[in-house]
């Protein structure tokens, strides 16, 4: 069955950094596009950021572009998410997506919280 385990987040301070892992399992990974979503308090989940199965073509929401960097490593089944220059409005539950046989999966989540 397809598994998507997310790991990383953290207590960061504003302009920090952070690395957020996703190990997936259960499907054909090389051949999927992967995604990142976010839930920050009291909103809706919404779209962070997105790779293709070539590892090059990347996607990003304005609020993210230019501080967040989204790869994947087809041989290790894994994509990352490279979080620079973080403010507080980053904070929020972090989770991978794929989406196999026109179902979605999502992971746990890994919570990132920015605060000084």
């Amino acid at each position: 069955q397809v598994q998507l385990v997310e790991s990383g987040g953290a207590l960061v301070q504003p302009g920090g950094s952070l690395r957020l892992s996703c190990a997936a399992s259960g499907f054909n990974f090389s051949d999927r596009i992967m995604r990142w979503y976010r839930r920050r308090p009291g909103k809706q989940r919404e779209f962070v950021a997105t790779v293709e199965p070539d590892g090059v073509t990347t996607t990003y929401n304005d609020d993210v572009e230019g501080r967040f960097q989204m790869t994947r490593d087809n041989t290790r089944n894994m994509v990352f998410l490279q979080m620079n220059k973080l403010e507080f409005a980053d904070t929020a539950q972090y989770y991978c997506q794929v989406l196999v046989g026109g179902n979605e999966y999502l992971g746990q989540g890994t919570r990132v919280t920015v605060s000084s």
